[in-house]
């Protein structure tokens, strides 16, 4: 498989985890979309550095686009890329938030951890701390 490949597919299972499997349905709801808007813009930014000075380099074959030579810097739009990085970061970098809220959103509704209390020292703990 292609890195793009892998990429359309993660997009694909982190969709389908939100809408069918633990129903969150967090792509339906405007204020995932307002919060994504900003995350997207700090991950163009990083990314862009990364790839624009040419810290991380992708090989040709396995991204979209990449007419630019493996000697200079990648276009900053547009060849497969926006802010120098290829669209399927942006790709994993969405499944990547996506699927880290549903689970979030998923973990809290089944009440893990919903209300946390901190109690006594463990004994461990008081040893080290001397407390009696």
């Amino acid at each position: 498989m292609t890195y793009t490949q892998i990429a359309l597919l993660s997009v694909l299972i982190a969709a389908t985890a939100d809408l069918f499997i633990f129903k969150t349905k967090l792509l339906t709801r405007r204020v995932f979309w307002v919060s994504y808007s900003i995350v997207i813009f700090f991950q163009l930014v990083t990314n862009g550095i990364l790839t624009g000075f040419g810290i991380v380099k992708y090989d040709g074959e396995a991204i979209i686009g990449s007419s630019s030579p493996q000697d200079t810097a990648p276009a900053i739009l547009g060849d497969g890329r926006i802010m120098f990085a290829p669209v399927e970061d942006l790709f994993f970098g969405f499944s990547l938030v996506l699927l880290t809220l549903v689970l979030w959103v998923w973990l809290g509704r089944v009440g893990i951890q919903r209300d946390p209390r901190s109690g006594p020292p463990r004994k461990s703990v008081q040893k080290i701390l001397r407390v009696e």
